[in-house]
């Protein structure tokens, strides 16, 4: 199966700029890009399935990538359908551009190439701006991109507005620069993108042959975004934001339904394997196997085999009620995201328990207690008189305390 192909078979390709692009990617050779906000430190789950996963299958296709770092278009903001962005300064998106790009090179090599679009779009004049770029922009044309009309209703800025002349200026600045004929990028993304390739076209002839490919935004079932936790907050590709354990109970609870299509679009298992892997769950879906396969690879490539290893030993630990045999970072890392709760001194069970709000009574605690439903450190505990002291704690310090089957809260001991 042809470069080509398999992406479409992955169902990685959304919308193309020019059919003839299916022979160029095939061919492997073309210098392309995709751009990367400096919003945030880290990139998240959804950029690494949009841009880290496709950038490193063209890369083994033969193709040359450029990460275009946002030093100057993340002060701006893509729009948001719904609000304006909050801008950051010029201090803080620096410092992230050096983290994300730091991490890019970590996971797909220092030869992948990093350039800051801030040495363009810093330097412009504001004459210059409107001059060179902005007399090739029909206002009309650009209100009828989707990014800008789903804002209409609401209003925009002209700072807003102006994000799909700044982003177009770097695809002309990277053909100009890097020889750069193709951009890359969520499906969210079509009008900036061809807006780029226009701008390219009217200044070096309408012949000129770029090309521009976005991918479909994954989602879940409901239709909710990608790589979102229960609690609402992003899934981060940093160990030190989201820890490999976190990241490893996200995909081994994906639904069934979408399980091959997150198999096909964020692994780089080949085609063969993730068509016995389906055979396999046809067989047998009740040992999610798929669920198992994807949070393998997915975290190995983040974070290697030694953090997958640990991921899968606090997951079965928890799942046993083994934690016994848990260490100080892996209870740490296991419990990051409860409630934690701290503690100064011994303090009886029922005190616990209201006191830090883990129960809204003592009259709720002791039908807790009756009923079996708390267990510190794997410990039922069903005596109301019970006294929670440190040494009861793990290594002196942790208590894993459970109510009911899946409520945690880690309580420490100074």
């Amino acid at each position: 199966m042809k470069l080509y192909d398999e992406l479409k078979w992955r169902g990685l390709i959304d919308n193309v700029s020019d059919p003839t692009i299916e022979e160029s990617i095939n061919n492997g050779g073309m210098t392309f890009y995709i751009g990367v906000d400096g919003s945030g430190e880290s990139l998240h789950i959804g950029h690494y399935s949009s841009a880290i996963s496709m950038v490193k299958r063209l890369k083994d296709g033969g193709h040359n990538p450029i990460f275009l770092a946002g030093g100057g278009t993340s002060l701006i903001g893509d729009p948001k359908p719904n609000a304006e962005r909050p801008m950051i300064t010029k201090e803080v998106c620096q410092k992230n551009m050096e983290a994300i790009s730091k991490r890019v090179k970590e996971l797909l090599g220092d030869e992948v190439k990093i350039v800051n679009n801030a040495s363009w779009l810093l330097k412009m004049g504001a004459i210059d701006y409107l001059r060179d770029y902005g007399k090739f922009f029909n206002i009309n044309y650009m209100l009828a991109k989707d990014t800008v009309k789903k804002r209409l209703d609401i209003g925009i800025t002209y700072t807003e507005f102006s994000y799909m002349l700044l982003q177009s200026i770097d695809f002309l600045k990277l053909y100009e620069n890097e020889n750069c004929i193709m951009q890359i990028g969520g499906s969210d993304q079509w009008g900036n993108i061809t807006a780029g390739l226009e701008l390219i076209r009217k200044v070096h002839g309408a012949d000129t042959k770029c090309f521009c490919l976005t991918m479909p935004l994954i989602t879940r079932a409901d239709g909710s975004k990608f790589g979102k936790s229960e609690t609402g907050e992003a899934l981060w590709i940093n160990k030190d934001k989201t820890s490999p354990y976190n990241m490893y109970q996200y995909f081994i609870n994906t639904e069934d339904e979408k399980i091959i299509e997150y198999l096909k679009k964020l692994t780089f298992l080949s085609v063969e394997e993730i068509k016995d892997i389906e055979n396999k769950i046809r067989l047998e879906p009740e040992k999610r196997i798929g669920q198992q396969i994807l949070a393998k690879e997915v975290i190995i490539f983040l974070h290697g085999l030694n953090e997958y290893n640990k991921a899968l030993k606090i997951s079965e630990a928890l799942f046993s009620g083994n934690i016994n045999n848990l260490t100080i970072e892996e209870i740490k890392e296991a419990f990051s995201n409860v409630p934690s709760i701290e503690l100064d001194k011994e303090i009886s069970i029922i005190d616990l328990l209201t006191e830090k709000e883990i129960t809204s009574s003592k009259r709720e605690a002791r039908e807790f207690l009756s009923s079996g439903a708390i267990l510190i450190n794997n410990e039922k505990i069903i005596d109301e008189e019970k006294l929670i002291t440190k040494q009861l704690a793990l290594y002196n310090k942790y208590l894993i305390i459970r109510k009911g089957k899946k409520k945690y809260y880690l309580a420490v001991f100074k």
